[in-house]
């Protein structure tokens, strides 16, 4: 674990165990509770009396219908029939990002099970081996279903490991963002200002909230597990009231954290919405340094990598 202050610029080299000796009695760590399942899908379409092999990667339902990535997507078009095999979808839209939209006849609870019963887990393409279980591919806190990625800054933590830190008193809020494409594509775009975010839903309920806020009232840290705990905090507000909804907040360099105050994260890919966010908390320099310096000491990078500790 690389130790960053971003007042001083100071770095120090720990294990991850650590963590106990950075966070003091009364901190508050959040984490994202949201659990994966297996989104990726194998399926055939029709086209000229052949059927052609697809994958279909399920991103998000509602009611009867899915957002989706198809490859290949010039595979598919409007009103074709795909066989999942078990379970029929049509393609009832298709835009220019390369999302379509699925009609699946069936309820989103129905497909997540249809899809934990035939599909694949859904780990990144620079994983060369997938998990042999769903189970290694989640969280230890993981509660509510509907991710098709971990977020994967609190694979570090164990039950064990969380039973230290409570036994210290430090306090344990759980949130929930569903990962979906918001989180994982690229910046593409010429500059950083011109990428748009996909929404991707978070839920805070009333209890946790008002926890949170009397914390920050009180003066304690806020210490968010993740990337997309942080985008769950500072893109809903926290209002006391609680938030279930869309969130679509990308954060850059210049922008003014109001929840957070300590970030626990993994080490990312270049491009990614995600290193953008850690530059805009840490700093850039700072967190070009400590990049540069991982990178010399050999730290392992991205999904499975080691963790940072920004505070």
């Amino acid at each position: 674990m690389l130790v960053l202050d971003r007042a001083s610029g100071e770095r120090a080299h720990k294990v991850f165990r650590e963590i106990v000796d950075e966070l003091v009695a009364g901190d508050v760590l959040v984490m994202n509770n949201t659990k994966v399942f297996k989104a990726r899908l194998s399926g055939t379409v029709s086209m000229r009396g052949k059927k052609i092999e697809l994958e279909v990667f399920l991103l998000r339902g509602e009611g009867t219908r899915w957002s989706a990535m198809v490859r290949p997507g010039k595979k598919v078009a409007l009103g074709d029939w795909i066989d999942l095999r078990g379970m029929v979808a049509t393609v009832v839209d298709k835009r220019e990002d390369g999302v379509v939209t699925l009609e699946m006849n069936a309820s989103v609870d129905e497909v997540i099970a249809f899809a934990d019963a035939h599909g694949e887990i859904p780990v990144p393409p620079y994983v060369d081996k997938a998990p042999a279980k769903l189970d290694e591919y989640q969280t230890v806190y993981a509660k509510t279903v509907g991710s098709v990625a971990a977020p994967t800054a609190g694979f570090h933590f164990t039950d064990e490991l969380i039973a230290t830190l409570k036994a210290k008193g430090i306090q344990f809020e759980f949130v929930t963002l569903h990962v979906g494409i918001g989180t994982f594509r690229p910046v593409k775009t010429e500059t950083i200002e011109e990428h748009v975010m996909h929404a991707e839903f978070v839920s805070v309920d009333a209890g946790t909230a008002g926890r949170i806020n009397a914390a920050k009232r009180e003066g304690r840290r806020i210490v968010a597990v993740g990337t997309t705990t942080v985008r769950v905090l500072e893109g809903s507000g926290v209002p006391e009231g609680g938030y279930s909804g869309d969130v679509n907040m990308f954060i850059t360099p210049g922008y003014q954290f109001k929840v957070v105050d300590a970030l626990i994260t993994n080490f990312h890919l270049p491009k990614s919405t995600l290193l953008v966010l850690v530059s805009a908390f840490a700093g850039r320099d700072n967190a070009i340094a400590a990049y540069e310096e991982a990178v010399r000491l050999g730290y392992r990078f991205f999904s499975f990598g080691d963790a940072m500790f920004i505070r």
